[in-house]
């Protein structure tokens, strides 16, 4: 038997042994549907990106952080609230493969980049899904504006440092930060937000800032300074919600190196940027059952040639133009849970599409995630993305060792108790390189989090 369905054997034992000796069949029976896969289905306000009493965008599919977050309030001697909230996050895991030529190992792992012939497993801990906000909501004033701003970080942040106690000394870095003006069913944001291709999330507790997915299975977005506008398009008391999300956002790239700290990629040449829209619909269908559902779209250039076009052409082109259409959405039906995306690019490699790699490349890719609640605080996933790269665009700007595709299956048990939740988690890889070089991984996750 294969290392992979040994460890599918002992995965599906363990979650089994688990659900079985803490529900039941008749415990099973009387699920109520509003467990932990329940969250995932709420607006964006409810979760990160919501403060500041903002119009969130209508149907778009909240983080894994979810419901249980409430925060402190602070009272600020007048009508304004500051609300301070966040969670703990803690992962303990082991893997037989490095991801660490990627984003990483631990909770920031999503392909495998190097096997070893022998003594493959490892172990670690991980601290950094780790998340600290501050929501600011102001008063409403006299003629109906509202305002309100929100900053969040978690302890991603980069070089650490060398050396034997690196490892324990993650840095913070910061993740949202933007102001809102609102009014009726419109909403002005300006600060650094999610770009509107990051839609729908899926739910993991040990990939949270790194989601399952993301820029190698099927999930793209990324978080840009910019102007956002939210529009809701129907009256509250309308079945089906529909609202309008505009951004136009910084240019972004990866190069040249000299300029990617100072904002002269070649993503920030002249007055390009990068302009997304969404249409977002959202409702219960007669049973009660909650489903959202949206399209977007996305366009920008780069010019190659840089700032004061101090570089020469790359492959013939002095400019890419990177676009994108992406549709996605969830259904909670009951108990079960249903969600997920599709999408296809060309030159995004900003929003982590191809394979997170940069280039006149183009890929589609998606994922689905399917969830139970067996009662309210036993709840199971299952998860499979998967992104292909055209060959023929990798090999040509990033070489024979470039990565064409990827798929990930995932299977997690997860139980919740208030703030508190606790997950089980196998992740697994397969890699294929441009040269044909396949590469596996498998990591085993316990983890924890605690809203604050």
């Amino acid at each position: 038997m294969s290392t992979r369905a040994r460890l599918s054997v002992v995965f599906a034992s363990v979650v089994a042994v688990l659900i079985m000796g803490a529900t039941g069949p008749a415990a099973a029976q009387q699920a109520t549907g509003q467990g932990v896969t329940a969250a995932l289905l709420l607006p964006l306000d409810a979760s990160e990106g919501g403060g500041g009493g903002a119009a969130a965008p209508a149907g778009a599919a909240a983080s894994s952080a979810t419901a249980p977050e409430q925060g402190i309030a602070v009272k600020l001697g007048g009508k304004e609230t500051l609300t301070i909230k966040g969670f703990l996050s803690a992962t303990y895991y082991a893997q037989d493969a490095s991801f660490d030529g990627g984003f990483g190992n631990g909770q920031n792992a999503e392909w495998p980049t190097a096997n070893y012939p022998s003594a493959k497993w490892f172990n670690g801990g991980d601290l950094r899904n780790t998340r600290l906000i501050m929501a600011f909501d102001g008063p409403e004033t006299a003629d109906g504006w509202k305002m309100g701003a929100y900053v969040e970080g978690d302890f991603f942040g980069g070089f650490n440092g060398a050396g034997a106690f690196s490892q324990q000394q993650a840095t913070p870095r910061l993740r949202l930060a933007f102001t809102d003006l609102t009014k009726g069913g419109t909403t002005l944001r300006i600060g650094q937000f999610w770009s509107p291709f990051f839609g729908e999330v899926p739910e993991s507790l040990s990939h949270i800032a790194f989601p399952l997915g993301y820029g190698s299975a099927g999930m793209l977005g990324w978080r840009f300074p910019g102007i956002f506008l939210y529009q809701k398009l129907t009256p509250k008391t309308a079945k089906t919600q529909i609202q309008l999300d505009l951004a136009a956002m910084e240019g972004s790239w990866n190069g040249p190196a000299t300029g990617e700290l100072n904002n002269q990629t070649f993503g920030n040449v002249g007055f390009r940027g990068q302009f997304d829209a969404k249409l977002n619909f959202s409702g219960k269908d007669g049973a009660g059952n909650a489903w959202h559902f949206y399209v977007a779209g996305h366009y920008d250039q780069k010019s190659l040639n840089g700032v004061g076009n101090a570089f020469p052409a790359q492959h013939g082109q002095s400019s890419l133009n990177g676009t994108g259409a992406e549709i996605g959405g969830g259904y909670k039906i009951g108990a079960f849970l249903i969600h997920g995306n599709i999408y296809t690019t060309k030159a995004d490699g900003q929003n982590f599409a191809a394979l997170t790699q940069f280039g006149d490349i183009k890929d589609t890719g998606g994922w689905l995630q399917l969830g139970y609640d067996f009662s309210k605080r036993w709840s199971a996933y299952v998860f499979y993305g998967t992104v292909n790269a055209n060959r023929n665009d990798v090999l040509e700007w990033v070489g024979a060792t470039g990565r064409q595709k990827n798929q990930q299956e995932v299977a997690m048990v997860e139980w919740s108790l208030g703030q508190y939740q606790l997950g089980l988690e196998w992740l697994h890889d397969d890699l294929t390189l441009v040269n044909s070089t396949k590469l596996k991984g498998n990591q085993i996750a316990l983890s924890t989090r605690f809203f604050l």
